[in-house]
């Protein structure tokens, strides 16, 4: 029977595959795919997990003492069984063949078909051993963790020799929510869409999911729970619809849908090297946002002409050695930098916090790690502030790698005139530090990310610090309607289109236009053709945004008169509905195609 979760829609078109469960909230795994040539290696490590379980138990089984409750001696004979049941470890073995899963990854997988399966027992007595399995889990799990001889497996980081490089089935990724790291861990995995109980919008799991440019709904609230590992899924990312297991002529349909998005991509994708200007002749600037070196190639590829927001926080997350050191964090900048062939580079100051935590904690971070509200605690410039030492690092090593082309630093969060001073003072101390090591460096820029109201209002201030701003419009919105980006309950008032926002957004692009300083917008807005004409009319000629986003922005721009749409500007910004406001302006101004020549990529 076909049923139907709702959610909130962050990246439109459709997936259909087989849902692949993620950790339950019982136990937390590492999901990874491994190598093909690893699935022998990796099933050997899940038995040798088994055998040593094995070992630990028949220990403790010998070792009763005569007068122990027989009630557990039959517990143990209970979770001896289990381990050699072929439900449990071969039907893991198998999720590691057909699915190229990590061994724990597999285990959790059976684990939420079997307790499924315990779950829908009418016996309670039956019902109840379903916490037998959980912990013989948990201990196959903790033997893992504690290490073998078995070396780890080598992860799979494309398609190649995957059961779904073959044209198998597609997989459909269903998780209760789903970490930023992790998501980069699937980045280039076999997965055609998202599900997640929870999240907003703009949540940085919608963010990431957007980037990997596929379907995805967050905020389905019991999804997890309600799909099962293999059921069939649908992404309805246009309407932030999931339907499980749908009839044949509702798969059909989603079919056809499929087929005619990928006939629109590859419309817009002629124009990716078109020169972006708009119909009265005004040019603008699309850049790219990317969360690791490698994503450079994809920006160029898709036609950007920089890099407007490297975020450089990725480096720093998921790690289990510790951060990044300055030539790690070198090596990864000058990557970026050289694959950009000479384009601008604008790499973000390590933005962590809120919902971007990091995986290991220092000592000297510890104290940061219990915050009640981490939207509003110690993030982003404010942590690395508190932290010097990292912070000098991490500016030596963009410093080094400006000696390969243009680059420019962007401070995330800046809302105080003395972050600004103590942002300049650092930047200035790592320059003294690398002229002392004798290290060459060269000249960057440095801007700073509007995001909170405050800076906007201290903008002509502010400015006297930074040659260029970013706004960055996921936090501005949440930061001006006290919402939650990350929040489903209140996602419905996570609003753009709230003149508030919209107001500020206009006043930060005036003032940096009035003071001849360079500004651009980095958040979702940027890549959102719904915005681009009103961005225009409000002065701004910089725009960056993910890679996949580029062509569809790309033709607004084109289409686009800003001479008419600045005499609809002011009536925009005052209507109570700015949105419908803008919808009627389009249909007044706007032409319905792109100019002939602009399609086949000529120059204008």
């Amino acid at each position: 029977m076909s049923i139907q979760i709702f959610g909130l829609p962050v990246s439109r078109g459709v997936a259909i595959g087989r849902a692949v469960l993620v950790a339950s909230s019982r136990i937390d795994v590492a999901h990874y795919f491994i190598a093909s040539h690893c699935v022998e290696s990796e099933t050997a490590r899940l038995l040798a997990a088994r055998d040593v379980v094995v070992g630990e138990l028949s220990t403790l089984q010998r070792d009763l003492s005569v007068d122990a409750p027989p009630e557990l001696s039959a517990l143990l004979d209970v979770h001896l069984m289990l381990l050699h049941d072929d439900t449990l470890t071969t039907a893991a073995a198998q999720w590691i063949s057909s699915r190229h899963y990590n061994a724990e990854w597999a285990l959790s997988a059976q684990l939420e078909v079997l307790a499924r399966q315990f779950d829908e027992m009418e016996d309670d007595y039956l019902r109840e051993r379903k916490a037998d399995i959980e912990q013989v889990v948990e201990r196959l799990l903790r033997a893992m963790a504690r290490g073998n001889p078995l070396a780890l497996p080598e992860l799979r980081t494309d398609l190649t020799g995957s059961p779904n490089a073959q044209g198998e089935e597609p997989l459909i990724l269903v998780a209760n929510d789903i970490a930023p790291a992790d998501m980069l861990q699937f980045k280039r995995s076999v997965f055609t869409g998202f599900v997640t109980d929870v999240g907003g919008k703009t949540s940085h799991t919608a963010i990431v999911a957007r980037s990997l440019d596929i379907p995805a709904v967050v905020g389905a609230r019991e999804a997890s729970k309600i799909i099962r590992q293999d059921d069939w899924v649908v992404i309805d990312g246009d309407a932030g619809v999931v339907i499980i297991n749908p009839s044949l002529i509702v798969l059909e349909e989603y079919r056809f849908r499929q087929k005619q998005s990928e006939l629109e991509w590859a419309r817009l994708s002629r124009l990716r090297h078109t020169p972006a200007i708009t119909l009265d002749g005004e040019k603008v600037v699309l850049l790219a946002n990317i969360e690791l070196p490698d994503d450079a190639f994809g920006a160029l590829a898709a036609g950007a002409v920089g890099i407007g927001l490297f975020r450089s926080e990725f480096l720093f997350m998921h790690r289990v050695n510790g951060l990044p050191d300055e030539e790690e964090q070198f090596t990864a900048y000058k990557a970026a930098v050289q694959a950009m062939q000479g384009l601008p580079v604008t790499i973000r100051t390590v933005d962590i916090g809120a919902d971007k935590p990091l995986d290991r904690l220092s000592a000297n971070e510890l104290r940061h790690d219990h915050s009640l509200n981490p939207a509003l605690g110690l993030r982003a410039i404010r942590w690395s502030l508190s932290e010097p030492a990292m912070f000098r690092q991490q500016l030596r090593a963009i410093l080094r790698a400006s000696v390969y082309g243009e680059v420019n630093v962007l401070v995330p969060m800046v809302a105080h005139l003395s972050e600004a001073q103590q942002t300049i003072e650092c930047l200035q101390r790592a320059r003294r530090q690398l002229q002392d090591a004798k290290k060459a460096f060269g000249n960057v820029k440095i801007g700073a990310m509007i995001e909170v109201p405050a800076a906007v209002l201290l903008l002509p201030k502010l400015l006297q610090f930074f040659d260029f701003v970013s706004i960055g419009t996921n936090d501005l919105i949440q930061y001006t309607l006290a919402i939650d980006r990350a929040d489903e309950a209140v996602a419905h008032l996570y609003d753009p289109w709230h003149p508030a926002v919209l107001s500020l957004i206009g006043q930060t692009i005036q003032q940096a236009n009035a003071m001849h300083k360079g500004v651009s917008v980095c958040g979702e807005l940027a890549g959102d053709p719904a915005f681009t004409e009103l961005l225009l009319a409000m002065g701004l000629r910089s725009f960056s945004m993910h890679p996949s986003q580029l062509a569809a922005v790309k033709q607004s721009v084109l289409l686009t008169d800003v001479a008419k749409w600045r005499t609809q500007l002011e009536t925009i910004l005052l209507s109570e509905t700015p949105q419908v406001a803008c919808a009627a302006a389009r249909s007044q101004c706007n032409v319905s195609s792109v100019p002939e020549t602009a399609a086949s990529g000529g120059a204008r």
